[in-house]
């Protein structure tokens, strides 16, 4: 601070109206030098504060009789007033300049082009499950779900695999203890829904299953969607029909299609399908066949009134081939680069 503080350090009845005149506008001037808010409080502490002349002068009062009394009070009073108001002025000065400042320091050019929001997108698998949905639900079929923590007869006995057989080695699963498991197939929606339901029965059983295998074309994890329909009059040349005409419609042209003898517990007779691919390679997508009598008993169906056709495939599987991943591990690395291709 540069200017000096005035001073009245006089006795009070030794000054006039126009000592208190003078000491304010000094005051004043002072006070109006101020460039930041700690040089106002100094500034305040020193012209009104405890140990300031005007504290002094108010405090050599007592000493005077009525009417000195009467005459330095308002002379106090209105230098007291003066300071008073020439601080509260400059604080709000020195605010205005301070909040100016911040403005002009944090100011948003609305000229520029904005930053822009990329739009989200679903993810490849989704896109091929909404795909494969799509047809047949326009084929009449409806979707059922099911837990993903299953028991063991859900997974594995009502489908006609006792816990000898064979086709368990098919299974690499995750289990929780001797009886529940992370589902290995969604089957077990099939037969809840088998359970439950009267035929006749058309339904898609789309969702995540769990097996221990991981490598280029595998993962602990991955998707399946599986069709089951029950009547009187359900045979294989329906479920071939339907299965080219889904293969037709997912690919988007005509497809060279052939159904290779298999063996599955749960059908009989049961077959691989495959297609052949644009360089002349057959290629394995899917597995079906006749729902097995004892599965249907195992339901509560009577398979000499009713019969059943049933087929599973991988959802990641038809995602590969459908957008040529030859990886399937990318669709669970998360990385923006691969999934913006198809948003």
């Amino acid at each position: 601070m540069t200017t000096t503080i005035p001073t009245l350090d006089q006795p009070l009845i030794t000054l006039n109206e126009q000592d208190f005149l003078a000491f304010a506008d000094s005051a004043i001037t002072v006070i109006e030098t101020a460039t930041d808010e700690r040089t106002l409080q100094e500034l305040r502490v020193s012209l009104s504060g405890k140990k300031s002349a005007l504290t002094a002068l108010s405090k050599q009062m007592g000493a005077l009789d009525a009417d000195a009394k009467k005459q330095y009070g308002v002379y106090l009073h209105e230098l007291r007033t003066h300071i008073n108001q020439a601080l509260e002025t400059k604080a709000k000065q020195l605010a205005t300049a301070a909040m100016n400042a911040k403005l002009a320091s944090e100011k948003i050019d609305i000229s520029l082009p904005a930053r822009g929001i990329l739009a989200g997108g679903l993810h490849p698998i989704t896109q091929t499950t909404e795909r494969m949905k799509q047809f047949f639900v326009q084929a009449g079929f409806s979707v059922a779900t099911g837990p993903e923590i299953e028991s063991d007869y859900y997974n594995f006995e009502a489908l006609n695999i006792s816990s000898h057989h064979p086709a368990r080695a098919m299974h690499d699963t995750f289990y929780f203890d001797a009886h529940y498991l992370l589902r290995t197939h969604t089957s077990s929606v099939q037969i809840r829904t088998m359970e439950n339901s009267e035929p006749p029965i058309r339904i898609i059983c789309p969702g995540r299953v769990y097996r221990c295998d991981s490598d280029q074309t595998h993962s602990p994890m991955f998707h399946q969607m599986e069709g089951l329909m029950i009547s009187k009059s359900s045979n294989f040349a329906e479920l071939k029909g339907l299965i080219h005409e889904f293969l037709d419609a997912f690919f988007g042209k005509k497809m060279t299609v052939r159904f290779r003898p298999s063996f599955f517990p749960f059908t009989e007779p049961s077959a691989e399908v495959d297609i052949l691919s644009d360089n002349g390679k057959w290629l394995e997508v899917l597995g079906c066949g006749m729902v097995h009598p004892q599965v249907l008993k195992n339901c509560g169906i009577n398979p000499d009134e009713y019969t059943g056709f049933a087929f599973g495939m991988g959802i990641e599987r038809f995602a590969m081939l459908y957008y040529g991943i030859d990886d399937l591990r990318l669709f669970f690395q998360n990385d923006l680069r691969f999934l913006k291709q198809f948003s």
